[in-house]
């Protein structure tokens, strides 16, 4: 029953009950949760974290509404929040279990054209960047709020299914507090929402870049060597391949037996990322893939059909534990 048309007060430890027996259904469904979850009350620390939220928090219409969301983010209402291409999910408790759903418009093609030129100056380390290390640099141009990744007013539909007529009501704004949190440990979950592939700002990168990289200018093909989509680089002394052999063998266990097969599903996917304890970026990093494409292998039921290089670098993985698969990322 409800008073004076204000829904009757339901206990904050009741609203966290009811929102995990949601979650664990959802879960069962085969759905990975993703709570938003910190201590203190800094939401987000890194400058494109807070960027996103500055950004986000012009398109309201309601300014209450903002401090509402950040009260729902700081004590964990934001139970599940999910950036995929072009879309954010996410499910919000509050006097009942809400689903949020916030979709971008892709990236306008001459628009990620520029950022890739004015990126390609920022990039002090191929190598590094190649192992999904993003530089204060980058980050700098692809949070610029006209010309960087940010949506614009136009290119963001939102919606909530409560009762809350506001354009950005509450639950919303603790949608948008908690992805800026999770591009905190995540910048490239924001070329993920985008729709565009981080790995192409190096096509506008003319070799050498450090003295670091120096000694590996190469003729070569990144998409077979890394897994990436790109041009080819200019000729040069050695090959990408043989620099990446170098780097990598001295770090590699010969030791660790592999299995004979593994069926490569959607779930043999999630279930190796959840052993390791890795995001899109770090795990994409061991297979030699992109983000992307390690987001779209997860939702396929069906068995992948990967190239052979993917294969084997599953085989490899499948049979690490957790600090074997840490080890050869840190050292990669």
């Amino acid at each position: 029953m409800s008073y004076y048309g204000y829904a009757p007060y339901v206990p904050v430890a009741r609203r966290k009950a009811n929102a995990k027996k949601e979650m664990n259904k959802l879960a069962k469904k085969g759905i990975k949760i993703q709570p938003i979850s910190f201590q203190g009350r800094i939401i987000s620390k890194s400058f494109w974290g807070r960027a996103w939220c500055e950004h986000l928090e012009q398109y309201s219409d309601f300014s209450n509404r903002l401090s509402r969301g950040q009260t729902y983010v700081r004590n964990g209402s934001v139970c599940h929040l999910a950036i995929e291409q072009g879309e954010i999910n996410a499910y919000v408790y509050g006097t009942d279990l809400y689903k949020i759903t916030i979709k971008i418009s892709p990236l306008d093609k001459n628009k990620w054209l520029d950022i890739q030129k004015e990126c390609s100056g920022k990039i002090d380390s191929l190598l590094e960047f190649l192992q999904g290390k993003i530089s204060d640099a980058v980050m700098q141009v692809v949070t610029d709020p006209e010309k960087g990744l940010f949506p614009l007013s136009n290119e963001i539909n939102m919606h909530c299914n409560c009762p809350d007529g506001a354009s950005l009501c509450k639950h919303i704004a603790a949608v948008i507090y908690g992805v800026g949190h999770r591009l905190d440990t995540e910048p490239e979950s924001l070329f993920l929402l985008r729709n565009v592939d981080q790995n192409k700002l190096i096509k506008h990168i003319k070799l050498p870049i450090s003295d670091k990289t120096q000694k590996y200018q190469v003729k070569g093909d990144l998409s077979e060597i890394f897994g990436i989509d790109m041009d080819e680089q200019p000729v040069q002394k050695k090959t990408l391949r043989k620099a990446a052999e170098e780097i990598t063998k001295k770090t590699r266990k010969k030791s660790v037996p592999q299995k004979k097969t593994i069926r490569p599903t959607g779930k043999t996917i999630i279930r190796l990322r959840n052993k390791f304890g890795m995001n899109y970026s770090q795990f994409s990093r061991l297979i030699g893939v992109s983000n992307a494409t390690i987001s779209n292998w997860e939702k396929k039921p069906e068995r992948l059909k990967l190239k052979d290089k993917y294969y084997t670098a599953l085989l490899l993985i499948s049979n690490f534990d957790k600090e074997q698969a840490w080890k050869k990322l840190s050292s990669d």
